[in-house]
């Protein structure tokens, strides 16, 4: 479940297909009308007046979809980086920050003896069967998320619970979503399930963790259970 991601390959040079083409210059001529039809008004020829309002409502899905679609990779943390060299540096430097996890040390630190003799000493990793290693986990993952999803968490209590057992979750969104901020919203994450189905493995565990953070984020941001596992959580 929470196995390295491997880079795809991609066709360097490789021209756009023609379908993109042709759907990019569709998606252009909606916006185009619709927005001349709005600023300069409808036609009182109904056939163009029924075009301008397909074109308005074409506009529409557009925009909605484009922003659906950039919310959902920047919630996914998707990066397209430069190089094969970069790619690696971003997987080992996220393995790197969820070990650690949170405000805990770094795992290696260089310092110097009386001697002047270099020496590395390694810190012990927090251990997540402890409430301060397992809110360590979860403060990564929220730490991990894009700055812009951080300013959504702002009213939001994420609390670690041993109550999965009873509810049959990793965690769990309780609330009315951030567009209807009618109740006090809280993400809760379980401790007891998350421990009980990946603890003898740090790595399933710090990735299962932060599928769960990032499952319940969507939730407040107004997905649906379908939507949710739409975005691959």
């Amino acid at each position: 479940m929470a196995d390295r991601p491997s880079r795809p390959n991609k066709k360097e040079g490789s021209p756009p297909t023609i379908r993109r083409v042709l759907l990019s210059a569709l998606a252009a001529l909606t916006v185009g009308v619709a927005v001349i039809s709005l600023i300069g008004g409808f036609s009182p020829s109904f056939p163009v007046r029924l075009l301008q309002g397909l074109a308005v409502f074409g506009a529409g899905v557009v925009v909605i979809g484009g922003a659906a679609l950039v919310v959902m990779l920047r919630l996914a943390g998707w990066r397209d980086p430069e190089s094969e060299e970069d790619f690696e540096a971003i997987v080992r430097r996220a393995e790197e920050l969820a070990a650690r996890g949170g405000d805990a040390p770094e795992p290696l630190q260089d310092s110097v003896d009386e001697e002047g003799v270099d020496e590395v000493v390694r810190e012990p990793a927090l251990d997540p069967y402890t409430e301060r290693g397992f809110a360590a986990l979860v403060r990564a993952a929220i730490d991990e998320l894009p700055l812009e999803f951080h300013a959504a968490l702002e009213h939001v209590a994420v609390v670690v619970s041993d109550g999965g057992s009873e509810h049959h979750a990793y965690g769990v969104y309780e609330g009315d979503t951030v567009a209807r901020d009618y109740f006090h919203d809280r993400i809760v994450i379980f401790r007891d399930t998350l421990l009980r189905d990946f603890g003898r493995n740090p790595e399933l565990l710090k990735a299962q963790v932060t599928r769960t953070v990032r499952h319940e984020l969507a939730h407040h941001l107004g997905w649906g259970e379908r939507g949710v596992r739409g975005l691959g959580l």
